[in-house]
C-alpha cells in the first residue's frame, strides 16, 4: 500500500473515530445505564491485565469506580442493557497480549487495535462475536492464522490486519461473505498459498491489499469483475501470469492499481487508459514487454507511474513518444522508467512534464544523445536518475536550478566538458553520483555549498587540477568521497581532516605527491581509505593509530618509507591492507592482520625483513643494545674561549646547500621530525648523495640566543672528540627559499632512539616497545657514560665549558 494511501485513509480513520467517539462519550455521561454487565466488565479488566506497558496511561481510565461504559474507547448499546459493542484503542502504543475473554464481548461489532505493539496469537475465541462486523489490528505484532474462526462472524464487513506476523492462506470459505464484506487488508505478513478463486465472489469489494506476502500462482480472473474494487495491490509476492487485456473496463473505478516486485509477463494492457480515477499504476520488477499505452492523456489524476526493471522498449528511436502524452497528466509526481530497454533519445517533451513531478528516473536502459536543457523546468524534482545510458554532450546548466533535487545520478555515460559551477545550488543534495563520464577541467569550488552532502562520487573522469579546500569542508559526507581515477594533483590539502564523519575516502590513481596529511588521523568513521597509485613520501602519518575502525586500508604504489606502524596490525576490523611498491624498511609486524598473509601484501619493498615465515623475507639483524649509547652534547651557554663564527664554519662545511636539506628531511615534514628544543627542532634526513641518514638541528633564528648558540655550537663540536659524544658532519649558514637566513647542523644519526624513550618507555603508547627495558645494571653504566663524557667537557676538551644539564 502506498504511503500516500496509507497517510490518507489514516486521517479520514482518525477523523471518522474521533468524531464518533466525541460522541459517544458525550452522550454516554447523561445515559449511563442503570444496570452493568458483569460478563463484559470482567471481560474487560481481564483485557487490562494483560497490558505491560502504557505510556498514555489509557488503562488509569479503566477504573472500576466508574461504569465500564465510560471507559476510554468503549461504547456501549443502552437498547440492550449496555453491552458492549465497540472497542476502539487505536494508536496507544500499547504491549501486551489480547486474551481469550475478548470472546465473551457476544454484542461487540468493532474491534480497532491499529498501531499497537499487541503480540502472540490472536484468539481464535474472537469467531465467537457473530455480531462482529469491523476488525482492525494492522501494525502490530500478532502470529498465528488470523482465519482460524472467523468464518461464524456473519456480518464481517472489514477485515484490516495489515503488517503482523499472520501465517497460513486464504481459505476457500472467504466467498461466504459475498454480500458483507468491503474491504480486506492482509499486507505485509507471511501469508502464502494461491489467492483463492472465491475472493472474486466479494462483490461489495473495495479494497483488496495482499502485498508483501508470499502468494503465488496466477490472480484468479474472477478477482478481475469485482467492478467496485478501487484499490488493489499485490506487490512483492511470487505471483505470474498476465494482465487480462480489458482489466481498465472491468475495473472502472481503479485508483491504485500496484503489482511490482513479482513475475508478470506479457503486455501492459491498453485498457488501463480507460480508467479515468486511477492515480497510482505500479508494476515495477517484472517481465512486462513492449512499451507503454500512448493515451495518458485520459488519467489526468495520475499521481504515480511505475514500471522500472520490466522489459519494455525495443532499443530503437522512438520509445518513449509516450511521454508525449503525459504532458496532460497534471498530479503526476512518480514516472520510474528505469531498467528497461528504451532506445532513442529524451524527448524534449519531458520538459513539459507536471511541475509536481519529484521523481524521474530514467537510469539503465539505452538511450543517448544530449539531456534536454528544459529539464530545468521541472522544479519539484527530488531525485533525477539519468545513470547507465549513453547520453553525451555537457550537462545543462539548468539542472543547478533545481534546488529541491536531494540526489543526482549521472553516473555511467559519456559526460563531458566541465562539471556545472550551478551544481553548487543543489543545497539540498545529499548525494552526487558522475562517476565513469569524461568530465574535465576542475572540481567546482560551488560544491561546498551542498552542505548536506553524504556522498559525491567522481571517479573515472578527466579531472585536472587540486582539490577545492571547500569540498574537504563538507562535514555532512559520510558515506563516500570517491575521486579516484582521475588526473588531480599537488598536495591533499589539510581540511581533508574535516571529514569526521566519513565511511569511505578513495583518492587512489591520481597524481597527488607530497605527505599523506597527518589529519587524516582525525576522520574517525573511515573504514575505507585508499591511496594506492599516487607519488605520496614520507611516513605513514602516526595519527593513524586513532583509524581504529578500518577494514581496507591500500597505500600501495607510492613512495612512502619509514618502518611499517605496529599499530596496524591492533586495528581489529581491519581485513584488507595493502602495502606494496612502496620504500618501507626494517621490520615487518607480526600482530594482527600481518599474521594472515592473504590478508595483506608488503610486495616490492625491498628494505624490508622478518615477519611471519610465508612472506620468505630474510630474517632482520640482531640489534645490539649498548649499555651506553651516544646523545648529543647538553646545551652549551659559554664557552671560556671565542672564534669567530666564520671560521668554524668554514671548518665544518661539506658544500651542503639549504635544496639538499630540505628535500633530505622532505621539506621539514612532521613525519621526520625526531625532537624540539629551546633554540630548534631536529629532523630525520637521508642525503641524496648515497643515502646516508643523518640527524639535522634547524635553529630557530627567532628565538634569541639562537645564532650565538650555532656559534657556540660549532666551535665546541669542531673540537671534540668523545665516544659518547655524537659526531657532527657538517654546519650549514644559508638563507632558505624566501631569502631567510637558516642554519643547522647535521649529527650522524642514532638509529636506536632517543636515550630518554629507553630510561623511561610510555608503557601506554600503542608503539611501546617490549624490547626496551633497561635492567639495572644497563642504566647504571648509562649514568656512568654521561657522567665520563661531562667530565671531558668540563676538564678534557680544548674549550673548557660551563654547562647547563
Amino acid at each position: 500500500m502506498s504511503n500516500f494511501n496509507v497517510k490518507s485513509n489514516k486521517l479520514v480513520l482518525e477523523f471518522i473515530g474521533k468524531s464518533l467517539l466525541f460522541c459517544t462519550i458525550t452522550y454516554l455521561a447523561y445515559a449511563v445505564p442503570s444496570g452493568n454487565n458483569e460478563t463484559d466488565l470482567h471481560a474487560l479488566l481481564h483485557f487490562k491485565s494483560k497490558i505491560v506497558h502504557d505510556p498514555f496511561n489509557i488503562m488509569n481510565l479503566w477504573n472500576e469506580s466508574t461504569n465500564h461504559c465510560t471507559w476510554y474507547g468503549i461504547t456501549c448499546n443502552f437498547s440492550n442493557n449496555g453491552r458492549v459493542i465497540s472497542l476502539i484503542l487505536s494508536d496507544q502504543l500499547l504491549t501486551g497480549t489480547v486474551p481469550p475473554s475478548i470472546g465473551n464481548l457476544t454484542f461487540l461489532t468493532k474491534l480497532n487495535l491499529r498501531n499497537n505493539s499487541f503480540h502472540g496469537e490472536f484468539p481464535q475465541q474472537v469467531g465467537n462475536l457473530q455480531h462482529l462486523q469491523h476488525i482492525n489490528i494492522s501494525y502490530n505484532v500478532f502470529g498465528g492464522n488470523i482465519f482460524g474462526n472467523l468464518s461464524q462472524c456473519k456480518e464481517l464487513s472489514i477485515l484490516s490486519a495489515g503488517h503482523n506476523n499472520f501465517t497460513g492462506t486464504i481459505p476457500s470459505w472467504i466467498g461466504n461473505f459475498s454480500s458483507t464484506m468491503s474491504l480486506i487488508n492482509l499486507a505485509v505478513n507471511n501469508f502464502h498459498g494461491s489467492i483463492p478463486n472465491e475472493v472474486g465472489y466479494l462483490s461489495s469489494l473495495t479494497l483488496l491489499a495482499l502485498n508483501g506476502n508470499h502468494f503465488s500462482g496466477i490472480i484468479p480472473l474472477s478477482v478481475f469483475n469485482i467492478s467496485s474494487l478501487y484499490f488493489f495491490t499485490v506487490s512483492q509476492n511470487n505471483l505470474h501470469g498476465t494482465l487480462p487485456f480489458d482489466v481498465g473496463t472491468t475495473l472502472p473505478n481503479l485508483e491504485t492499481f500496484a503489482g511490482g516486485v513479482n513475475s508478470f509477463t506479457g503486455r501492459i494492457p491498453e485498457s488501463l487508459t480507460n480508467a479515468s480515477r486511477l492515480q497510482i499504476l505500479d508494476f515495477a520488477e517484472n517481465g512486462l514487454i513492449e512499451t507503454l499505452p500512448r493515451k495518458f492523456s485520459r488519467l489526468p489524476l495520475l499521481g504515480r507511474l511505475n514500471f522500472e526493471d520490466n522489459k519494455l522498449g525495443s532499443g530503437k528511436v522512438g520509445d518513449l513518444d509516450f511521454l508525449d502524452s503525459l504532458v496532460n497528466c497534471t498530479s503526476l509526481q512518480v514516472l520510474g522508467l528505469a531498467g528497461n530497454n528504451f532506445g532513442g533519445y529524451l524527448p524534449s517533451s519531458v520538459s513539459n512534464l507536471s511541475t509536481q513531478l519529484n521523481t524521474l528516473t530514467v537510469g539503465a536502459n539505452k538511450l543517448h544523445g544530449s539531456v534536454p536543457i528544459g529539464i530545468g523546468n521541472l522544479v519539484n524534482l527530488t531525485l533525477l536518475e539519468l545513470e547507465e545510458n549513453s547520453f553525451s554532450g555537457h550537462v545543462p546548466y539548468t539542472i543547478g536550478i533545481l534546488q529541491n533535487l536531494e540526489t543526482l545520478a549521472l553516473r555511467v555515460n559519456n559526460f563531458s566538458g566541465p562539471i556545472p559551477f550551478s551544481l553548487g545550488n543543489l543545497t539540498r543534495s545529499t548525494g552526487l553520483l558522475m562517476e565513469e563520464n569524461d568530465f574535465e577541467g576542475n572540481i567546482p569550488s560551488s560544491l561546498g555549498n551542498c552542505k548536506k552532502l553524504l556522498m559525491l562520487t567522481l571517479h573515472y573522469n578527466k579531472l585536472n587540477g587540486t582539490i577545492p579546500r571547500e569540498v574537504l569542508a563538507l562535514d555532512s559526507l559520510s558515506i563516500s568521497l570517491d575521486l579516484s581515477h582521475n588526473l588531480l594533483e599537488g598536495f591533499v590539502p589539510m581540511e581533508v581532516g574535516n571529514l569526521v564523519n566519513l565511511g569511505k575516502l578513495d583518492l587512489s590513481y591520481n597524481r597527488f605527491s607530497g605527505t599523506i596529511p597527518a589529519t587524516l588521523g582525525s576522520c574517525l568513521s573511515l573504514e575505507f581509505l585508499h591511496l594506492q597509485g599516487n607519488s605520496f613520501e614520507g611516513n605513514i602519518p602516526s595519527t593513524f593509530q586513532d583509524l581504529r575502525g578500518l577494514e581496507d586500508l591500500d597505500l600501495s604504489f607510492n613512495n612512502l618509507s619509514g618502518k611499517i606502524p605496529q599499530f596496524l596490525g591492533m586495528f581489529q576490523e581491519l581485513h584488507h591492507l595493502n602495502l606494496s611498491c612502496n620504500d618501507f624498511e626494517g621490520e615487518v609486524p607480526k600482530n594482527g592482520i600481518f599474521k594472515n598473509v592473504t590478508s595483506f601484501s608488503v610486495d616490492k619493498n625491498s628494505k624490508l625483513c622478518g615477519g611471519v615465515s610465508e612472506l620468505n623475507l630474510s630474517a632482520c639483524a640482531v640489534k645490539e643494545h649498548s649499555s651506553s649509547g651516544k646523545f648529543l652534547a647538553p646545551k652549551i651557554v659559554a664557552p671560556s674561549k671565542k672564534t669567530s663564527a666564520t671560521t668554524t664554519t668554514k671548518d665544518l662545511e661539506l658544500q651542503i646547500s639549504y635544496l639538499e636539506i630540505a628535500r633530505s628531511t622532505r621539506g621539514f615534514s612532521e613525519e621526520n621530525l625526531i625532537g624540539t628544543g629551546s633554540f630548534g627542532s631536529v629532523y630525520k634526513g637521508v642525503l641524496s648523495g648515497d643515502g646516508t641518514i643523518v640527524a639535522v638541528k634547524v635553529l630557530n633564528l627567532e628565538q634569541r640566543g639562537a645564532s650565538r648558540s650555532f656559534i657556540d655550537e660549532c666551535q665546541v663540536l669542531r673540537a671534540t672528540r668523545h665516544r659518547n659524544l655524537l659526531k657532527i658532519v657538517t654546519a650549514i649558514s644559508s638563507v632558505d627559499h624566501q631569502g631567510n637566513d637558516f642554519k643547522a647542523l647535521v649529527f650522524e644519526f642514532m638509529p636506536n632512539g632517543n636515550l630518554d624513550d629507553w630510561l623511561h618507555p610510555r608503557i601506554n603508547s600503542v608503539e611501546y616497545d617490549q624490547t626496551k627495558r633497561l635492567s639495572f645494571i644497563q642504566r647504571l653504566n648509562i649514568a656512568i657514560d654521561v657522567a665520563c663524557a661531562l667530565e671531558y667537557l668540563h676538564h678534557s676538551s680544548e674549550l673548557q665549558l660551563s654547562i647547563v644539564i
